[in-house]
């Protein structure tokens, strides 16, 4: 599973029903985060609301032995950090992909006065700038142009790929999609979709192995 909100789900978009991407990839997104909300605003509203992140958690067919990539690049809002201190107490192992050169100047909006890195099981860097953006301009004081989006794609694809060889090399063929804009793909997923619909015991042995 992924989460992020705002422009952080492109991560959790990325992962899901992709060409060359694993089938059991599901991505949390709930609308009140997601960019075609508005008043855009309202999502920043959202991500610092107490309680929001235990809601869409329990409406998500998650469990112990699950894992959940949290993207946030502040890591710093209650919404993230609660869902990870919320899956880390139902078992599930959190993986969160944050801005450390950015996070680790900034103070936790949490109730627990901790930030995303520090509640998380694992921490991958994207090793942006302070606010993400990256370029100086003459004649404009602020930056521009975010890092985070090519940063965290490039970072959750190269797990997607250990993840793969992983799988290989116990001998179980992983379940990737094809393009279904190439011929024959559409079949190609029909038959995924249809092997892993109800299938559990596949799905848990290629969760055992991401750990």
């Amino acid at each position: 599973f992924a989460y992020g909100a705002s422009h952080a789900s492109i991560l959790s978009q990325e992962l899901f029903y992709r060409a060359g991407g694993l089938a059991i990839f599901n991505p949390i997104m709930p609308s009140d985060v997601m960019l075609h909300t508005r008043p855009i605003t309202l999502t920043t509203s959202m991500e610092r609301l107490d309680g929001y992140a235990s809601i869409i958690l329990k409406h998500t067919p998650i469990k112990a032995g699950d894992i959940l990539i949290l993207h946030s690049v502040s890591g710093r809002n209650k919404a993230i950090i609660e869902m990870a201190l919320e899956a880390r107490n139902l078992g599930i192992t959190t993986i969160g992909v944050t801005n450390m050169t950015y996070s680790s100047q900034l103070t936790s909006r949490h109730d627990s006065g901790k930030m995303l890195y520090e509640v998380c099981d694992y921490v991958l860097d994207n090793c942006g700038d302070f606010e993400d953006a990256s370029t100086h301009i003459e004649g404009l004081e602020q930056k521009v142009a975010p890092t985070s989006t090519i940063a965290g794609c490039t970072i959750v694809n190269m797990m997607l790929i250990r993840t793969v060889e992983y799988l290989l090399e116990m001998g179980i063929e992983p379940p990737i999609f094809r393009s279904a804009n190439a011929d024959g793909g559409d079949e190609f997923n029909e038959k995924i979709f249809e092997e892993y619909k109800n299938t559990q015991i596949r799905i848990t042995k290629i969760k055992s192995i991401i750990y």
